[in-house]
């Protein structure tokens, strides 16, 4: 078996991580209206890129390409605003956005074609190790682990997987293993009560993972890959679209491919409310996701900005972010991101703030413009507030009473959460 320090010099000098930026996010939309999926504000200071950028760095792979095809500008805006590594080694963030070529006009039509449209690139170098993430979850993974598993078991291609229950199976890919972890059957959604009887966890793998032995458990693929470089180039030379559709049940037949068993808090931030639920997870008092963990830090773009201002605020199971000023305010289970103002009188429960790129006054900003920001006397409630927003005073934001789905010319309801788009403007006394 390899050792730390083999498996470190293998991540550093020998892996490539290809983050996959999505396409256009319409389950995400209208947060996807103006920027591609990674580039969504998290956690009041975060981009979703940053995690997985955050994974790769904090377990040694410094060289790592995102891929996209929508709204790429603000993601391009906030990469090279934020990893900037010594100039002279080998690190790098970079993007890599659609592009037509001679080889092809279209646009990437899955997460294999992303790839193959771009391998020329990806073997440039003398990369031996392909490491594929998504670029829309929210997990916190030490990736030396698992190559040193993949290195271990000599595998051409090794797929992390997270135990699931019955009823999550059925909308996740699913994996068959032997009790050495390898895979010898994918099922992609597999709804077969009969097919999924028959993918259920050896129990000795239960054993390992500390499972219920009586109830039924199941290997779900998270969508990260290792691949050798000769099974990555040899998986792509078809036409197949998708890795988790097409290339791993191809796969299966030709190459040795191992799971890693991965146990922790992992959530596929792919629809509004995995995306509110998940922010505002982060507001309890024992979040399933822990941002305070200093040993494997996540990094985001450092703003220099001031600290917030509270000016006899009311506030509980709140994250508050930089340069932020609430003042009389009632604040509760709530996501207050960047430069948000909150004026006094006002009420916010289980609410993501997503905050403003500049403050009242700023340079470049239109002057006829009102400031980002809450004004007095609101109620705001199960919304989601997007950057640059303007909320005049005496302004209730509910979903109460309205459809789970609904489209308006100021704002948007997703899964009975009312979404205020990015720049808004919502006139005093306005009820939503």
């Amino acid at each position: 078996m390899p050792n730390r320090i083999q498996t470190g010099a293998i991540l550093r000098n020998s892996t490539l991580a290809i983050i996959m930026g999505g396409g256009a996010g319409t389950r995400l939309f209208p947060l996807t209206k103006d920027r591609a999926k990674p580039a969504v504000p998290l956690a009041g200071k975060y981009r979703l890129v940053d995690i997985p950028i955050s994974n790769c760095i904090n377990s040694g792979v410094r060289q790592v390409f995102v891929l996209t095809q929508y709204n790429s500008a603000s993601l391009n805006r906030h990469i090279a605003r934020t990893y900037k590594f010594d100039a002279f080694g080998r690190s790098f963030v970079e993007v890599l956005a659609a592009q037509q070529t001679p080889e092809g006009e279209r646009w990437y039509q899955g997460t294999a074609d992303a790839v193959r449209k771009n391998l020329r690139y990806f073997l440039e170098g003398d990369h031996q190790y392909f490491l594929i993430l998504s670029g829309d979850q929210l997990y916190r993974m030490d990736i030396r682990q698992v190559m040193n598993q993949h290195l271990a078991s000599e595998a051409d291609l090794t797929i992390a997987t997270l135990p699931v229950n019955s009823q999550d199976a059925t909308s996740l890919g699913i994996m068959k293993t032997d009790t050495s972890g390898r895979i010898h059957e994918f099922v992609e959604k597999p709804k077969d009560p009969a097919v999924l009887k028959a993918l259920q966890m050896p129990e000795e793998t239960k054993r390992e993972l500390g499972l219920p032995l009586t109830e039924a458990s199941y290997q779900a693929s998270m969508g990260i890959y290792v691949f050798n470089r000769q099974a990555l180039i040899d998986s792509l030379d078809n036409d197949l679209m998708d890795f988790g559709k097409n290339i791993i049940p191809e796969a299966l037949k030709k190459y040795h491919v191992h799971a890693y068993n991965f146990q922790g808090y992992w959530e596929d931030i792919g629809t509004i409310r995995s995306f509110f639920n998940a922010n505002l997870d982060l507001c309890k008092l024992v979040p399933q996701y822990d941002f305070f963990d200093s040993s494997a830090p996540i990094f985001t773009n450092a703003r220099f900005l001031p600290a917030t201002k509270i000016n006899g605020a009311t506030i509980r199971e709140a994250l508050i972010s930089d340069g932020c000023i609430i003042t009389d305010a009632h604040v509760e289970t709530t996501v207050v991101g960047l430069r948000s103002i909150i004026e006094r009188g006002t009420t916010i429960r289980e609410t993501i703030l997503m905050g403003a790129d500049y403050y009242a006054g700023a340079d470049g900003t239109d002057p006829n413009r009102p400031a980002p920001g809450i004004g007095r006397n609101c109620r705001i409630e199960r919304a989601i507030i997007d950057k640059n927003v303007h909320i005049g005073d005496n302004v209730v934001i509910t979903p109460e009473g309205k459809p789970e789905h609904m489209d308006d010319e100021n704002f948007y309801i997703r899964d009975g959460i009312v979404i205020i788009p990015k720049g808004a403007v919502i006139p005093s006394n306005t009820w939503i």
